[in-house]
């Protein structure tokens, strides 16, 4: 089996995340402030259908680059998915949702990690 370092994972994981359109991507340094995972990643779907295409492409590329997929939930209600990677935990939320359970202020002592280098850039 092929292993991933969690960077490389990320990468990936933003990317995916990107390429489906997925808003306000948020990365979270947990290394720090909990033995949970090395990062959160968080973001917003404008539907309960691009809540699940965010879920499948994550768990497609993550699975293409040699990461586990360890456990995915909320994929079938489709309002929250969670995917645990194990370094990294990712959740994709629809907007009322996000806004409700808003990860980003309660691991505020976490720091923001800096994700320009792995979002596509835009095209007008």
């Amino acid at each position: 089996m092929t292993t991933i370092n969690s960077k490389d994972l990320l990468q990936t994981i933003v990317s995916a995340i990107d390429s489906k359109h997925g808003d306000r991507i948020t990365a979270l340094d947990m290394q720090k402030v909990s033995l949970l995972a090395d990062y959160f990643v968080i973001t917003s779907a404008g539907s309960s259908r691009q809540v699940q295409a965010i879920v499948r492409e994550v768990k497609e590329e993550v699975q293409k680059a040699g990461g586990q997929v360890l456990n995915i939930e909320g994929y079938d209600r489709a309002e929250w998915g969670s995917l645990d990677l194990g370094d990294i935990i990712v959740h994709v939320f629809d907007e009322e949702s996000r806004d409700f359970y808003h990860l980003d202020r309660l691991w505020f002592d976490a720091e923001n990690v800096d994700l320009t280098n792995y979002l596509a850039e835009e095209v007008y």
